[in-house]
Formats: C-alpha cells, sequence, structure tokens
C-alpha cells in the first residue's frame, strides 16, 4: 500500500548518510531508524491527524511501503520506532517488494507446455520491456529441451494453450500480428 501524497523527506540530501557507498550509518531516532539496508520514517499524514511510516530501501527515491502508524499515549505524537517494530517493518517491506519481483517475473516470463503434431513442446514467452523498442520473445522447446524455434513478437501477445497449439501446428511462422 504506497500513498504518494506522504511526501518522505530527502534522505540523499541527508548529510549523515554520507559513508562508504551502498551503505548507509545506523540511525535510531524515535522518527527516524535506518539500518539492514532500509530506512523507516514516521511521517505526519497530511490528508487526516493520523501518522505514517514509509520504508525506503536503501539507494531507492520511492518508498518500497507506506503504511499507518501507532498514535502514541498522548494521542497526538506518534509511537517511537523501537528495535522491533523496525524488525517487523523490514521484514514486512521486503516480502512486499519479493512478491512485487515475483509477480512482475511472471507478467514478463510465462511458459506452458502443449502437445501438438504429436509432440510435447514447451512455448515460451518472454517480454522485454524495453522503453524504446518493447518486444517479446516467443520460443519452442522439446522434452530435452533443444530450442525448436524463435520469433519475435509484439510485448502485447498473448500466450495461451489455444495460441501455443496454433503455432506449432503452424510450422512455428511468426503469429500474425494484431
Amino acid at each position: 500500500m504506497t500513498d504518494s501524497r506522504i511526501q518522505p523527506p530527502d534522505l540523499a540530501a541527508d548529510p549523515a548518510s554520507d559513508s562508504a557507498p551502498g551503505h548507509s550509518p545506523k540511525i535510531q531516532e524515535a522518527r527516524l531508524w535506518r539500518g539492514d539496508g532500509w530506512t523507516a520514517q514516521v511521517l505526519k499524514n497530511e490528508d487526516d491527524d493520523g501518522w505514517a511510516v514509509a520504508m525506503i530501501k536503501d539507494g531507492e527515491p520511492e518508498p518500497a511501503l507506506v503504511g499507518p502508524w501507532t498514535m502514541g499515549r498522548d494521542k497526538k505524537n506518534p509511537k517511537p520506532l523501537d528495535g522491533p517494530a523496525f524488525s517487523t517493518l523490514v521484514k514486512t517491506a521486503s516480502e512486499f517488494v519479493r512478491r512485487h519481483e515475483q509477480q512482475l517475473h511472471a507478467t514478463l516470463h510465462q511458459r506452458i507446455t502443449v502437445t501438438a503434431k504429436s509432440a510435447r513442446v514447451t512455448v515460451s514467452l518472454d517480454i522485454v520491456p524495453d522503453e524504446d523498442n518493447p518486444h517479446a520473445l516467443l520460443s519452442a522447446h522439446d522434452d530435452s529441451g533443444e530450442q525448436l524455434a524463435q520469433v519475435r513478437v509484439l510485448p502485447s501477445f498473448k500466450l495461451s494453450r489455444a495460441s501455443a497449439v496454433a503455432w506449432v501446428e503452424n510450422d512455428f511462422r511468426k503469429p500474425a500480428e494484431r
């Protein structure tokens, strides 16, 4: 859950962040906690009276995760960050990033095995999200893993059982672009 209305401070401009490349110094403050490759920043939620916490992975310009943060006992200020809370936030943000990466990989790399022309063929679609020249590679492999064919297709090509069988039965000719 990310919310673009909550803007974290520019941590790159923080003089305390001037250290060895790729490594940020540990910080353990009530509203800023840095370590384990992550920064937790407690921020005022401008849309209501509450607080939010932004989890920013080292080297990334945007938060990976933004979520609500607990009010303190005075019901005005946020609860201070501490070690156990930071560990939980790191675990949650890391899992969120990992799931996002897995979903992206599954979207860009699809595979299906079909039987066509009396043979089992594994058809793969690998999308190349190039800004200047996006495309996809449609390839076929036999049971031993040997490549039978590969053609370049539009990144919008829909790989399905029917489209894979049709491609194999059409002698791997490039599918018509729609």
